[in-house]
C-alpha cells in the first residue's frame, strides 16, 4: 500500500516506533507547510492511504478530487472539521478517527506549555534572554504569580490540570464555562466566578481551554476583553476561533488586556508572520506547540498505524463515514 504523511513538520513519523510494523508498504513523509490543494495533490499522487496529523492541513473537496486513487484517511485525534467529510464519502474514502493518547500524553503537553508561556510573559523571559545575548543586563520587572487570580474559562481535562498548578503556585483559582464544568471544578474545591463579567473583571491571568465548534466560536468578545485589568493576561493554548476574529490584536492594542500568550491562530501553518498578533510588544506567540511532543504524537502515530494495518488486512476501525464503505 501506497501511503502519504502530510504536514509532519518535524520529521517524527519516521521516528515513532511504530513506523517499523509499515515495512513492505512505500511510504512518503511530506515535512512541508504547503496548503495550496493542488501542491498537496500532487505530493500524495497515486498514494492510497494518507495520515494526517490533527488538524494542521484542511483536505477540501478540490483536494480529494485530485486524489484519484485515494481510499484511506487515518486522521489523529477526533475532530475532522478540517476534512470534506461529504467529497471523502461520495468518492468511497473511509476516514478512520482515533481518540486522544491514552495516559493523557497530548494533555500534559499543552498544560505544560501553558504555564510555560504564562511564566515566559509575566517574567520576560524572551526579551531578557535576548538582551542578555547581546551583552546588557536586566530592564524589566517581572509579576508573581502567588497571591494573584487565575481564571480557568472550562475545566476540563487540561482546564483542570492547569487550575491544579495555579493553585499549587499559590494563586486563586476561579473557573467558569458550562454547568458541566463548573460542577466538576466546584467538587474541586476551586471557587466559581458569580457571573460572566466578574470573571473577566477580577482575574489577572485567564487562561482558555475550550474546543472549536459551532456553539464557541467567537465565544470571547471584545467586551470581555475590554473587562479586563490593562494589567492582566490572557492565554490561548486551545484553538483560535474561540476568540473573534481580529478581536484579540485590536484588544491588545487598546490595553486591555495588556498582555496575551498565544499558541493558535485563524490560519495555520502561520508563514511570514502575517497575524497581527506577531507585530504586537505586548503578544507573546508560538506556533502551535500545545500537542507538539514527542510522547504525545508517537501514541498519535501508534494509532494512525493501527488503523492502516486493519484497513490494509480489510477490515477498517473507528470509521467516520460508514456510508463509504458501501462504495468501495
Amino acid at each position: 500500500m501506497k501511503i502519504a504523511v502530510l504536514h509532519d513538520y518535524g520529521d517524527m513519523f519516521r521516528q515513532a516506533r511504530a513506523f517499523g510494523k509499515l515495512e513492505g508498504h512505500e511510504v512518503s513523509i511530506h515535512t512541508g507547510t504547503e496548503t495550496d490543494p493542488a501542491s498537496l495533490a500532487k505530493f500524495v499522487g497515486d498514494a492510497e492511504a494518507l495520515v494526517l496529523t490533527q488538524q494542521r492541513v484542511k483536505v477540501p473537496r478540490a483536494a480529494i478530487e485530485c486524489m484519484p486513487k485515494l481510499k484511506f484517511i487515518a486522521q489523529t485525534g477526533r475532530n475532522a472539521y478540517h476534512l470534506d467529510i461529504d467529497a471523502c464519502t461520495e468518492r468511497g474514502v473511509i476516514v478512520s478517527i482515533g481518540g486522544a493518547p491514552s495516559g493523557g500524553g497530548n494533555f500534559a503537553s499543552t498544560v505544560e506549555l501553558t504555564w510555560g508561556m504564562i511564566i515566559a510573559a509575566w517574567r520576560h523571559l524572551p526579551y531578557e534572554i535576548e538582551r542578555l545575548k547581546q551583552g546588557h543586563w536586566q530592564s524589566t520587572v517581572g509579576t508573581s504569580l502567588c497571591g494573584r487570580t487565575l481564571g480557568i474559562y472550562a475545566y476540563g481535562h487540561i482546564g483542570s490540570a492547569v487550575a491544579k498548578i495555579g493553585r499549587a503556585f499559590g494563586m486563586k483559582v476561579v473557573c467558569w464555562g458550562r454547568e458541566g464544568s463548573t460542577a466538576k471544578a466546584r467538587a474541586d474545591g476551586f471557587e466559581i466566578a458569580p457571573n460572566r463579567e466578574t470573571f473577566y473583571e477580577g482575574s489577572d491571568v485567564i487562561s482558555l481551554h475550550l474546543p472549536a465548534n459551532k456553539d464557541t466560536y467567537g465565544i470571547v468578545t471584545a467586551e470581555d476583553l475590554a473587562r479586563m485589568k490593562p494589567t492582566a493576561m490572557i492565554v490561548n493554548t486551545s484553538r483560535a476561533p474561540i476568540i473573534g476574529k481580529g478581536t484579540l490584536a485590536e484588544a491588545l492594542k487598546k490595553g486591555r488586556p495588556g498582555f496575551a500568550a498565544v499558541d493558535v491562530y485563524e490560519v495555520e501553518p502561520l508563514i511570514g508572520a502575517s497575524d497581527p498578533l506577531l507585530k504586537l510588544p505586548n503578544a507573546l506567540c508560538t506556533p502551535h506547540l500545545g500537542y507538539n511532543d514527542f510522547d504525545a504524537l508517537e501514541k498519535f502515530y501508534e494509532g494512525a498505524v493501527d488503523r492502516l494495518l486493519a484497513f490494509a488486512a480489510g477490515h477498517p476501525i473507528s470509521v467516520l463515514n460508514p456510508e463509504a464503505l458501501s462504495k468501495r
